[in-house]
């Protein structure tokens, strides 16, 4: 070890781990190294840099609070997240997108035909759908979790030192017997990723925009299915092209139309809408390959 370089401490680090061979955390670890020392290696880090990253990091870490994880808003600019969710898209099923820093896995149920606005200014739009399986039978009992932002691009869990509650616009549905779920809301408008911490000082060192289009949450699961992790947005609107964590996919963009006084719809809805799309979700079997 007392001879250890530059071109050898890799190795070095590596093999001061005794995880058993062969297995995928040995395999994830040791390719970490290889690729941190790479990079070091490559970029000729100074002394000054590597502290800099080290205090960014921190920074992340102070940040964050079980509300907001900067790290996952981190993942999320470098297009980190975005890959992940492409990997780990199965065939058949609905591309994933985004989780974002603001999920809470306790949001509360929210009966179907609910209005998840509650009232809201802004424009009212339903949302429907139906949740299948990849050979398109339907999932009734399906559980499909959403949240959002609102019509000024505000999430209330961003608002709670001026009243809001961190569970508004945000809500569990279940799926009826013939997989379908529907719902009333306030339709969001783009917003700006949190800019007031390191991953903001980021972007504006980048000369980056901090902008997100428009778009809704929704993690959807079923029995014996994989659950999907994904973002629907709107045709027609601001930054589809340029979105700042690299959401967007083309088939996860919904058209959303205006609703007709002469419109009649099935669903029992707590509130009559402006407006509505429709998007259905689909779910590949557990462990189904790529």
């Amino acid at each position: 070890m007392r001879d250890v370089n530059q071109y050898t401490v890799t190795e070095a680090v590596k093999a001061s781990f005794e995880a058993p061979e062969g297995t995928r955390f040995k395999f994830l670890l040791d390719t970490f190294i290889e690729h941190l020392h790479d990079y070091t290696r490559e970029v000729n880090l100074t002394q000054d840099e590597w502290i800099g990253i080290l205090n960014f990091l921190y920074d992340c870490g102070k940040i964050s609070t079980p509300e907001r994880h900067e790290f996952i808003l981190l993942s999320d600019v470098l297009g980190f997240s975005a890959l992940v969710d492409m990997i780990n898209t199965r065939g058949g099923a609905t591309e994933g997108s985004n989780l974002g820093p603001f999920y809470l896995d306790d949001a509360p149920e929210l009966r179907l035909g609910g209005d998840l606005g509650r009232g809201r200014e802004g424009v009212c739009v339903l949302v429907h759908g139906k949740v299948r399986d990849t050979l398109g039978n339907p999932l009734p009992g399906a559980i499909v979790d959403t949240w959002q932002a609102d019509s000024s691009g505000t999430y209330p869990i961003q608002e709670q030192e001026r009243g809001q509650d961190k569970y508004d616009l945000r809500s569990k549905l279940t799926a009826d017997e013939t997989g379908a779920y529907y719902y009333t809301t306030v339709l969001p408008k783009p917003y700006t990723v949190p800019y007031d911490g390191p991953v903001g000082r980021l972007l504006r060192a980048g000369e980056r925009h901090a902008w997100r289009a428009a778009h809704v949450h929704f993690i959807v699961r079923a029995p014996r299915m994989r659950s999907i992790t994904t973002e629907v947005f709107f045709e027609n609107t601001e930054y589809l092209d340029n979105d700042a964590v690299f959401g967007v996919r083309k088939s996860l963009i919904a058209k959303v139309e205006p609703v007709r006084k002469s419109d009649v719809f099935d669903y029992d809805l707590e509130r009559r809408p402006d407006a509505k799309f429709v998007f259905d979700f689909v779910l590949a079997p557990e462990g189904r390959g790529r």
